[in-house]
């Protein structure tokens, strides 16, 4: 299935029914006086958070959503049937605004949760609700009113404890598959990362969090190049980021380089996302000679100025990882934040977490 994160649809909440003007006319009762019923309420468009969709490509083709018309009322002071409302499923992270003016709807986070999104009309009044001791047969009623209408933006943006930033072919996909059930694929070619993977990671028995993987960034992402920067938005639900460096890059790259580019990259997109606490792990130290890694490593640490956690992995080899689990899930034990929330924390926290 492909990987939609961004839709536009049109939602139209159901008209409310008109009010009637009616007479009770029984034989034998001249004079019966107004019994002209209200009509029925417009249905109105929710949408819900459902936990088994994970992409919005089910509004690739289904675009407008419309609610049912309140009936009118009838006579014998009868009211209207109201309207059928109508329930959009919707991914868990998916945020939703108009499109006229921006303004945020709805914030999906809550399996089930089913928010209110146009609202439907409300029922006109039969003539019956006109009566009174000075007017004893109204002839006066009123119509329904209209539903609400609007063209809506789903954006979906992943929710998930722990978000993988890094270059691309800097191992993030490998990690991922080591550590999860996770399978994105991996490849030794840039990009082969495509949309955002999601993996759940299990420490003990009733111990785990989410880590989520988005294609790798280059210079230039925050002006358009390549195709990280479409997906940073996934990340900024995240409460920890770990920050992927290679620290033998086939092409001779500069590890040093390259991890402040993205650092760079990450403060021009969103500088609450920059200001959430990372942690530096140093890949594929398998690729080096052991009486080099401590050297190449130092170098990485002092070249950045980093001052907060350092891991030393090999992910394919599982080198490291377990401990950089464990580590990750004490952090987010002892850092509880709302599901989803976006909200960033000191960098400083993670400073007094485990070195790798």
């Amino acid at each position: 299935m492909k990987f939609i994160d961004e839709a536009i649809i049109h939602v139209r909440a159901g008209k409310g029914g008109n009010g009637i003007v009616s007479f009770r006319r029984e034989k034998y009762i001249p004079k019966g006086g107004p019994d002209g019923g209200d009509g029925g309420d417009g249905g109105s468009v929710f949408v819900v958070g459902s936990e088994s969709l994970n992409t919005l490509s089910d509004f690739r083709h289904k675009r407008r959503f419309e609610a049912e018309n309140g009936r009118p009322g009838q006579g014998r002071n009868k009211t209207g049937h109201k309207g059928a409302d109508i329930v959009i499923e919707v991914p868990l992270g998916t945020v939703i605004t108009t499109v006229e003016t921006g303004e945020l709807i709805a914030d999906v986070k809550q399996p089930g949760e089913k928010i209110l999104v146009a609202q439907g009309g409300f029922h006109g009044l039969g003539n019956t609700r006109f009566k009174s001791s000075t007017n004893r047969a109204p002839r006066q009623c009123t119509p329904g009113t209209p539903g609400e209408e609007f063209d809506l933006k789903l954006e979906l943006k992943v929710i998930a404890d722990v978000g993988l930033l890094g270059m691309p072919n800097a191992g993030k996909s490998t990690f991922i598959r080591s550590v999860s059930g996770a399978r994105p694929k991996v490849a030794d070619y840039p990009f082969t990362t495509l949309h955002p993977n999601l993996g759940v990671v299990s420490v003990d028995r009733s111990r785990s969090f989410v880590i989520a993987d988005i294609p790798g960034l280059i210079e230039g992402a925050s002006e358009g190049v390549g195709l990280g920067i479409r997906f940073l938005k996934h990340l900024q639900r995240t409460r920890l980021l770990l920050h992927i460096v290679d620290v033998a890059p086939a092409d001779d790259h500069d590890p040093v380089e390259d991890a402040r580019k993205i650092l760079e990259e990450l403060h021009s997109y969103d500088e609450a996302l920059f200001e959430k606490p990372r942690w530096l792990v140093l890949n594929k130290i398998d690729l080096l000679p052991e009486e080099e890694v401590d050297e190449r490593c130092q170098a990485i640490v002092e070249g950045l100025g980093w001052k907060g956690p350092v891991y030393r992995i090999s992910a394919i080899a599982r080198q490291g990882v377990d401990a950089l689990c464990y580590d990750i899930m004490e952090y987010l034990e002892a850092h509880p934040t709302e599901p989803g929330s976006l909200q960033a924390l000191d960098s400083d926290e993670g400073d007094d977490a485990a070195q790798g």
